[in-house]
């Protein structure tokens, strides 16, 4: 199922498409005219995750009984999956990214400078800025911020701090139930579903405070930085989250593609080592990391005032996001 929170009348409604994407059907009142009684775990997708799988075999039955209701998509807006999640954590993931991002952001820094030429070949000797040894050794991993999350279509304000702009092609998965010194092997039962999710970076003010080597912070954290959606696909509609073809649009434009067959970490690695001797909980969100070739800083090309970032990924559908500077 591809579970929705849309707006309406200014307040946060659970929903579900159909009809290709193009429909949705409210839970809650849906529920009330196919059964004659609410259900509490429709008030939100939050409480639907907390609510099992119980909740989520209701919405199945809800969603067959109670589509007479359904009403365009193009008519509301959406919001995120879960609009405030009660943790972000955005994980490194993928191997190629690390090696082109760090090569990148080195020649950014050394643009910075008096000689960039002479940076460029210090940054180069000292080791700065390239893959450090403990991403092959376990998953590692910054907390966001969970209160600057947006959905699909809606617009982007760069930090007035930045003037290099960029996305970050990811997706990600929203924890299912509470867990503690979780197995590989069993991790897999802990993934709720599946969204899209879109690291908005202000690349220069991360590569100058990535040498004090804690973070990233304010080249991450910024109001409307983190884009998520269009929807949350449940886990048992996603058969193989390793093997889906992700690409980025700018106005339309391909910027870049992968596919996460590439991870060099497993959404199964994320939970086993996160959870050693800490407790995951319900609606818990983990991004991906960003996939190869899956931002404008591999390729040293960044964003404009009035640019439209598309991002796909195969099965869930496409985050779309405009990108304004303040000043204008």
């Amino acid at each position: 199922m591809k579970l929705v929170t849309y707006e309406r009348k200014g307040k946060p409604r659970a929903g579900a498409f159909v009809d290709g994407d193009r429909k949705i059907v409210d839970l809650a009142e849906a529920h009330k005219e196919a059964f004659g009684k609410s259900y509490p775990a429709f008030a939100s997708v939050q409480a639907m995750i907390e609510a099992g799988d119980a909740a989520l075999d209701r919405a199945y039955e809800t969603v067959k009984k109670g589509r007479k209701g359904a009403f365009a998509r193009k008519d509301v807006r959406l919001l995120a999956p879960v609009p405030v999640p009660i943790q972000m954590r955005d994980c490194l993931c993928f191997e190629t990214h690390l090696k082109q991002s760090f090569a990148a952001a080195r020649r950014v820094r050394a643009n910075a400078s008096p000689d960039p030429e002479a940076a460029m070949k210090e940054f180069e000797r000292t080791g700065v800025l390239s893959i450090p040894k403990i991403f092959y050794e376990q998953p590692i991993y910054y907390k966001a911020n969970r209160f600057s999350v947006i959905g699909t279509d809606q617009d982007v304000l760069w930090p007035s701090y930045s003037k290099l702009m960029d996305f970050e092609l990811e997706f990600g998965f929203y924890v299912r139930k509470k867990g503690v010194d979780i197995a590989r092997d069993k991790a897999r039962d802990y993934i709720y579903g599946y969204t899209i999710f879109n690291d908005f970076s202000a690349r220069d003010a991360q590569t100058a405070e990535m040498g004090g080597q804690l973070g990233p912070a304010k080249g991450k954290d910024f109001d409307f930085g983190n884009a998520m959606g269009p929807c949350l696909v449940t886990a048992d509609e996603m058969k193989d989250p390793y093997n889906l073809t992700m690409i980025a649009r700018v106005n339309g434009e391909e910027w870049g593609r992968g596919n996460s067959s590439s991870m060099h970490w497993k959404f199964e690695d994320l939970i086993a080592h996160v959870s050693q001797s800490e407790t995951i909980h319900p609606g818990e969100f983990f991004g991906s990391g960003t996939v190869g070739n899956g931002c404008g800083l591999e390729h040293m090309k960044f964003l404009k005032h009035g640019d439209v970032v598309e991002l796909e990924v195969e099965g869930i559908g496409i985050l779309r996001n405009r990108v304004l500077t303040r000043a204008n």
